[in-house]
């Protein structure tokens, strides 16, 4: 929860108080502990959990265009706008 949050200090404080007062949570000890292995590593695990959910694919250009029908067997649909988009993906690094 913590990670996922990235929580400040402020909102550390109060998750961990909150789980030392709820029956079965953790000691206050073990709060200490956490707040500063968090107050130490902050940087890191929200670093690495960046990492594990970035897509392995990187976005590497983009082709679009409107296309107006101008010419059709029914009104209603003369001029309505089509729009064509092409993405193209490539491995990170590659």
């Amino acid at each position: 929860s913590i990670a996922s949050a990235d929580m400040d200090l402020n909102q550390l404080e109060a998750f961990l108080t909150a789980q030392t007062k709820k029956q079965g949570g953790i000691t206050s000890d073990q709060a200490a502990v956490i707040a500063k292995f968090w107050k130490n590593h902050r940087t890191q695990i929200h670093e690495s959990l960046i990492n594990q959910t970035r897509w392995d694919n990187v976005f590497k250009n983009m082709n679009w265009r409107v296309d107006l029908k101008a010419q059709l067997r029914h009104v209603d649909q003369i001029n309505t706008p089509v729009a064509i988009v092409e993405m193209e993906l490539g491995k990170n690094g590659q």
